[in-house]
């Protein structure tokens, strides 16, 4: 944990949209989607089940809100890259020493991503190894070696390479037993690899790690996409042209994400380039909503809720991990068989403002987990 030096409101190696937005994201992941589901289940009418829908997962092909959420934040540590790369460099830093960051942040978030996982409560042989802080630790190393090495154009060209040799792998590689081109729960490449290779417990799905070992290649696409609108908000153009061409790539990657997807299906068990392509349109038109909004036209005040929350990102998905609901009520003494709907929403609203106070309490002491 590290004190920021500066008054929380001024950023020089970010910008405000981009900590709003991330703050956005984490709230639907730890706490956003449970009032949702609470609601639903409140008032069970045809337009909040559509809305509870799409807080769910897609089972395998399609796409849905919820799935946007961890390649948003893949996205957003890519965006981050420029900024903090750029800065050090400026200062001075040589490459050795941009390596050892990047080294080390890779380090201390596989380490936390284990801890999630149970490191200190799971006996070794049953830990869960990949994760999504491991995931998030390796794409960012891997990009930040791309970005320290290459320009723009560079970037863009090693992620386009990487979601193209993705598609040629997982079409042409055949699976013993099923053949080359099966991309279905038990006979896609990117399943058989983990079943093969990753000796702990997979996660989510019977047949293959969501955060396995050759979906880590698109992956590190999706942070270099968010490197690439990183560098486009550092250049020199005018605000709302940033955000013009933010919404313009945005609306691109939708429209090839689509296209691609008629041979290559959306699937976000198997981050298929599809998959990225559009996750990373929503991504990029949300990174231009947030960005018009607050930066180009100065409306701040309304972002603070979710600023609190993208300041310690995170903090609170380690702690939200350790520390939920039943397990306070545990504490309390109280294990009811049931709970009413109303009675849930009321206490998801009450676990969601007791973790924001002590984020704002962090905010205001500007108390910041730097890994």
């Amino acid at each position: 944990m590290e004190r920021s030096n500066g008054a929380p409101a001024v950023k020089t190696a970010r910008i405000t949209s981009v900590d709003a937005l991330r703050g956005f994201d984490m709230f639907w992941i730890k706490g956003g989607e449970g009032l949702v589901h609470s609601l639903y289940a409140l008032l069970p009418v045809p337009v909040m089940a559509a809305i509870d829908g799409q807080f769910e997962h897609v089972e395998w092909a399609g796409f849905h809100f919820y799935d946007l959420i961890f390649p948003l934040f893949l996205f957003l540590v890519g965006v981050v890259l420029p900024f903090s790369m750029g800065r050090h460099a400026e200062e001075g830093a040589d490459k050795l020493h941009l390596y050892w960051r990047a080294l080390r942040r890779l380090a201390l978030l596989f380490f936390l991503g284990l801890i999630y996982n149970g490191l200190f409560q799971t006996p070794l042989h049953e830990l869960r190894i990949p994760g999504v802080l491991q995931r998030i630790a390796i794409c960012y190393f891997l990009a930040a070696i791309v970005v320290i090495h290459l320009k723009a154009r560079g970037q863009a060209i090693v992620a386009g390479a990487l979601l193209l040799g993705y598609w040629a792998i997982m079409m042409l590689v055949p699976v013993p037993g099923v053949g080359a081109g099966d991309l279905s729960p038990a006979g896609n490449l990117s399943g058989y690899i983990d079943r093969l290779l990753v000796p702990r417990p997979f996660c989510c799905y019977d047949f293959g790690d969501n955060e396995g070992l050759l979906s880590t290649i698109p992956a590190v696409a999706t942070t270099l996409l968010g490197a690439l609108a990183g560098w486009w908000l550092r250049s020199g153009r005018e605000p709302a042209e940033k955000a013009k061409g933010l919404a313009m790539a945005g609306v691109a990657c939708l429209a090839a994400g689509s296209v691609w997807s008629i041979w290559f299906p959306i699937i976000k068990n198997i981050w298929s380039s599809s998959f990225v392509l559009f996750a990373g349109g929503w991504s990029l038109l949300l990174l231009a909503l947030f960005y018009w909004i607050i930066d180009v036209r100065g409306y701040k005040r309304w972002s603070f809720f979710f600023l609190v929350i993208g300041a310690n990102a995170i903090l609170i998905y380690v702690l939200r991990g350790l520390i939920n609901l039943n397990m306070v009520l545990r504490w309390l003494g109280y294990v009811p068989n049931t709970i009413d709907a109303g009675w849930m929403l009321v206490l998801r609203l009450l676990e969601l403002a007791c973790f924001w106070l002590l984020l704002l309490f962090l905010y205001r002491k500007r108390w910041f987990l730097r890994v």
